[in-house]
């Protein structure tokens, strides 16, 4: 279907007058959706002669302005990824994968939270304050690299899941004050009155008109740096124009209606399709694909929900688009010069000697877990626990200790049979989108089993299996190269997190379970816990010593490896499987946002553990160490509060995957 797709677009380019043609249907097919949604809306449930004035009502001053409402959202998004695209001379680059609409989030989540009176004076200008500094620290972490279009957008990835860790941590902190932000969040376009189309109007006019004026500067920036400066174009000061107002516009719409997925990305991509080519014409094209994408997409929510309850919130919906649309996409970006990047993360030295480094190494960790044990803070301060404290402190801070490391050590293994399976060093279960599949695997599992821990694990590790079996078919692919893999990566993450929040914005009790989930709090891990996870630590991981061969002959590629007398497929499935289940039972324990299975394989190999064998034990250990440290320093950071524990390894994680793609990067000149 994609492939007819793209054919009918390219003889569109082609031909003028089909692609006249498309834009009447597309037109049509919008018109006829919201003449479907005004038509088969359920009759109120009280005598005809009280139904009509109150009917008239909810048309006029809610149906009527929502769709009015989504086409100014829409046409609004598909102006700001058009310029945000435009200025960063990349194709996918939007408000969804930048940070913009969770940098806008996290601001009015901790504003609403924390000093309600920012959000009475001024919704946008929080919306607006958040996203600049998200964007802001997307670019600082990218400019080394020249904002090559993988680093942005990864650093964007990186951004957008602290921010709604984050979120997730003062939803949890607050309970059901704020529980509510996240059905926002979600991008509902319910509307009460003509307020969001009045306030969004005016600005989309003002900043469509600035555009305008921009129109050669536009030009210019799509030329090579050296080009645009030798014919006049004062390359910072404008870059900084153009992002300020891309950036005003899409927080903007955050702020009125909360998180729209990807209608940024999609409308520039199909305005180019149809056969827009010059600023001019993208400048008319991307804001009116915008604004049908999202009417089309609202009116179906309508139209698909029950009575008066939309299927999902429009904004989950068109995140569902963000998956396929990046991988559709994909073969746009630009080789990535991650070659350098991988030479660099080799080993400069071998242990000549594994065995002590890792005794060492286990008794670092041994040292940590029993500071975390006896070392903390109280309302008295600093102090050491001993004797009858200790043992009344033992039954709180032993479980969550246990079930840290153990989840830590099956991250550290599965992050590095992902990059040995896949032969990217960059791989792992959170950036390959694995754990994000584990949270579709919950998802399904809190809506179709019985509530226990067993139906949670069988969950998670379903999702986990399946993602990580399509990340192995697409690294199989002959021309995906590492940077693509992630971008695939990024994709599937994309798509199975805008299932999980269209759960979380049903707010009901299954999308408090997710949320806790997503935070990966500790502070509940008791018995249940700790034997979960040592089982799956013994289950798993002992058995991966007798594979080491394996793991050995994978990175050489599938004709080396079936020559030396390796079964590619069956091993492949069988460390497949054990990557998923390792990941599921982590997952469950601290969450998807950790990405200690990133960078436990990464300082195990920089250490100079070289051999198979030697990383994997290094990688166990260290991911075990990590997480002990982050279960440690979460009680401490914010005393008497506690950060959950998967959010704070994530606060770790996330800039050390930035120093990783920026460590053999150019400056930007």
């Amino acid at each position: 279907m994609a492939d007819a797709a793209t054919t009918i677009l390219a003889q569109a380019h082609r031909h003028p007058g089909l692609g006249l043609v498309l834009w009447l249907l597309a037109a049509s097919a919008a018109a006829a959706l919201l003449a479907a949604v005004i038509v088969t809306r359920p009759a109120l449930p009280m005598p005809g002669e009280l139904a009509r004035p109150l009917e008239q009502i909810l048309l006029w001053h809610s149906l009527i302005p929502r769709s009015v409402t989504a086409l100014v959202c829409g046409a609004a998004l598909g102006l700001a990824g058009l310029l945000l695209q435009q200025v960063l001379r990349n194709p996918i680059a939007d408000a969804s994968t930048l940070g913009v609409a969770s940098g806008a989030q996290l601001a009015l989540t901790v504003a609403s939270a924390y000093v309600p009176a920012a959000i009475a004076t001024s919704r946008e200008g929080v919306a607006l304050a958040g996203a600049i500094l998200a964007v802001a620290f997307v670019l600082g972490l990218s400019w080394r690299r020249g904002l090559e279009p993988l680093t942005v957008v990864l650093s964007g990835m990186v951004v957008s899941l602290l921010a709604a860790a984050l979120s997730a941590t003062v939803i949890l902190a607050k309970g059901d004050y704020v529980l509510s932000l996240f059905i926002w969040g979600a991008g509902s376009l319910h509307q009460q009155s003509w307020d969001a189309a009045l306030a969004l109007g005016p600005r989309l006019l003002l900043c469509w008109l600035a555009a305008a004026l921009l129109l050669r500067p536009l030009a210019l920036l799509g030329l090579d740096d050296g080009i645009a400066r030798n014919l006049g174009l004062a390359l910072h000061a404008t870059r900084f124009a153009v992002l300020g107002v891309a950036i005003w516009l899409a927080a903007s719409v955050t702020a009125e209606v909360g998180i729209i997925g990807f209608v940024g990305l999609a409308a520039p991509a199909l305005a180019r399709e149809a056969g827009a080519r010059t600023p001019r014409q993208l400048l008319l094209a991307a804001p009116a694909v915008g604004a049908l994408l999202l009417s089309i997409t609202d009116s179906a929510v309508q139209l698909l929900g029950s009575g008066f309850n939309d299927l999902a919130p429009t904004g989950a919906a068109t995140a569902l688009l963000g998956g396929p649309l990046l991988l559709w996409l994909m073969r746009r970006v630009p080789p990535a010069p991650l070659a350098q990047t991988v030479d660099a993360m080799a080993p400069t030295h071998r242990i000549a000697r594994a065995l002590p480094a890792l005794a060492g190494l286990a008794a670092a960790i041994a040292l940590v877990a029993l500071l975390g044990l006896v070392l903390g803070r109280g309302p008295q301060g600093w102090g050491l626990a001993t004797g009858g404290l200790f043992a009344e402190l033992l039954p709180f801070r032993g479980p969550r200790l246990i079930a840290a490391g153990a989840a830590g050590a099956l991250l550290g293994a599965a992050g590095c049979l992902m990059q040995r399976l896949t032969a990217n060093p960059l791989a792992g279960p959170e950036v390959l989108g694995v754990s994000a599949g584990g949270g579709v695997g919950l998802t399904l599992a809190l809506a179709l089993l019985p509530f226990s821990p067993f139906s949670m694990l069988t969950g998670i590790a379903g999702g986990s299996l399946t993602v990580l079996l399509v990340m192995l078919v697409l690294a199989g692919r002959p021309g995906i190269g590492s940077q693509r893999l992630l971008l695939a990566g990024i994709a599937m993450g994309a798509l199975c997190m805008a299932l999980v929040s269209t759960a979380l914005a049903k707010g009901d009790l299954r999308a408090y379970v997710l949320l806790t989930w997503l935070s990966g709090s500790t502070n509940r891990a008791g018995e249940i816990e700790v034997w979960v996870g040592l089982a799956a630590c013994l289950l798993l991981l002992a058995p991966l010593f007798l594979a080491t061969r394996w793991l050995d002959l994978m990175p050489l590629g599938e004709a080396t490896s079936r020559g030396l007398g390796l079964s590619v497929a069956g091993s492949r499935l069988v460390l497949a499987a054990v990557a998923a289940l390792a990941t599921a039972v982590a997952s469950l324990l601290i969450g998807p946002l950790s990405l200690i299975g990133l960078i436990a394989p990464h300082l195990a190999r920089l250490a100079g553990f070289a051999r198979s064998r030697d990383q994997l034990v290094a990688s166990i250990l260290i991911g075990c160490g990590v997480l002990i440290l982050a279960d440690w320093l979460a009680r401490l950071v914010a005393f008497p509060y506690q950060v959950p524990t998967g959010l704070f390894a994530a606060l770790i994680g996330g800039p050390y995957l930035i120093w990783l793609l920026n460590r053999t990067g150019r400056r930007h000149g």
